[in-house]
C-alpha cells in the first residue's frame, strides 16, 4: 500500500522538462490576501522549433493560493502558433506530453499532447487536466500546419 502511494505522489509531480514564460495576467476576482486572476503563459514545443504554444489558466489567490496548496480549476486555453522556421530535431511519438505541470498539491495534472495528423502534415495540441481520483472533461485543442515540403517525422 505505500508503494502504491508513494508512486501516485510522484506520478503527481512529474512534469515533462519544459519551462513555461509568463506573458502576463489579469485579476478576476479581488481579494484581501491575493486575487484571483488568469495567467498567460507561453513555451516551446521542445522538439519542434519553430512551434509555441500559449496557455490561458486560471490561479487561485487568497491563503490557499499564497502557500500553494489551492486546487487549481479544469478552465485551460491554448492556442500554438508557428513563431519561426518549422525544423524537427529528431523523429517525434504520434502522441505524446509535450508540457505538463502540477495544478495541485499532490493529483491534479495540466498536461498538453502533442499529436500528429500525418494526413494533413499538421501538429494537434489538446490540452487538459487529470486528477488520480476523477479528471476533467474540460479541454482545448489547437492546431500547426507544416508546409508539406517538410513532412512530419514521425517516430515508427
Amino acid at each position: 500500500m505505500r508503494r502504491f502511494f508513494a508512486l501516485l505522489l510522484l506520478s503527481g509531480l512529474a512534469s515533462v522538462g519544459v519551462h513555461a514564460d509568463e506573458i502576463g495576467s489579469v485579476n478576476t476576482e479581488w481579494k484581501l490576501t491575493g486575487s484571483h486572476k488568469l495567467v498567460v503563459e507561453a513555451f516551446d514545443d521542445p522538439k519542434v522549433e519553430g512551434v509555441a504554444c500559449f496557455v490561458a489558466k486560471p490561479e487561485r489567490g487568497g491563503i490557499a493560493g499564497a502557500f500553494g496548496v489551492a486546487e487549481e480549476v479544469s478552465d485551460v486555453s491554448i492556442a500554438c502558433r508557428q513563431v519561426g522556421p518549422i525544423r524537427f530535431r529528431k523523429p517525434v511519438p504520434h502522441q505524446e506530453d509535450a508540457f505538463s505541470e502540477r495544478r495541485s498539491v499532490l493529483f491534479k495534472t495540466l498536461h498538453v499532447v502533442r499529436m500528429v495528423d500525418v494526413k494533413r502534415n499538421t501538429l494537434v495540441y489538446l490540452t487538459y487536466t487529470d486528477k488520480v481520483i476523477s479528471g476533467s472533461p474540460k479541454n482545448s485543442v489547437t492546431a500547426v500546419t507544416v508546409d508539406h515540403a517538410t513532412p512530419i517525422p514521425v517516430e515508427r
